[in-house]
C-alpha cells in the first residue's frame, strides 16, 4: 500500500567500512575504562577540594586508573594492527593515485613511441 509519503530517512553508503569486531570491542573497552577514570579524575579533584577523607584513596586510585586507561587505548591499536597483519587490507584498485600512476605512465610510453618514430624517420630519409 503506497501513500505517496517519502520514507523517514534513506540508507546512504557507509563512507568507510565497519572496524573489525576485536578492534570494535577493545574500542568499547577503551572508551568505558576512559570515561570512568574521568569521572573518577573529577571525584578526587572536588574532593580534594572539600578536604574529604575521600581524597588521598581517591587521588591513588585515579592515578591507577590512568594506568589501566593507557592500557586499555594502547589496547585498541595493538588490536587494529595484528588484525591488520593477519587480515590483510582491502585495496581499492580505482584508488585516485594508482588511476594518476597510469597516466603517467601512458604519457611516457607516447611520448617514447613518438621519439622512436621520428628518430626512425630520420634514418630512413638519410638511407
Amino acid at each position: 500500500m503506497d501513500t505517496g509519503r517519502q520514507p523517514l530517512w534513506q540508507e546512504e553508503p557507509a563512507a568507510r567500512p565497519r572496524m573489525a569486531e576485536p578492534v570494535r570491542t577493545a574500542a568499547v573497552r577503551a572508551v568505558i575504562i576512559v570515561a570512568l577514570t574521568l569521572i573518577q579524575a573529577m571525584v578526587a579533584f572536588l574532593s580534594t577540594l572539600a578536604g574529604s577523607w575521600l581524597a588521598f584513596p581517591a587521588v591513588l586510585s585515579t592515578v591507577a586508573s590512568t594506568v589501566v586507561a593507557t592500557w586499555g587505548v594502547l589496547d585498541v591499536w595493538v588490536t587494529r594492527q595484528v588484525w591488520v597483519q593477519r587480515n590483510g587490507v582491502r585495496s581499492q584498485p580505482s584508488s585516485t593515485a594508482r588511476e594518476l600512476r597510469r597516466e603517467r605512465r601512458r604519457a611516457r610510453r607516447q611520448q617514447h613511441r613518438e621519439s622512436r618514430e621520428a628518430s626512425s624517420g630520420v634514418d630512413r630519409a638519410a638511407a
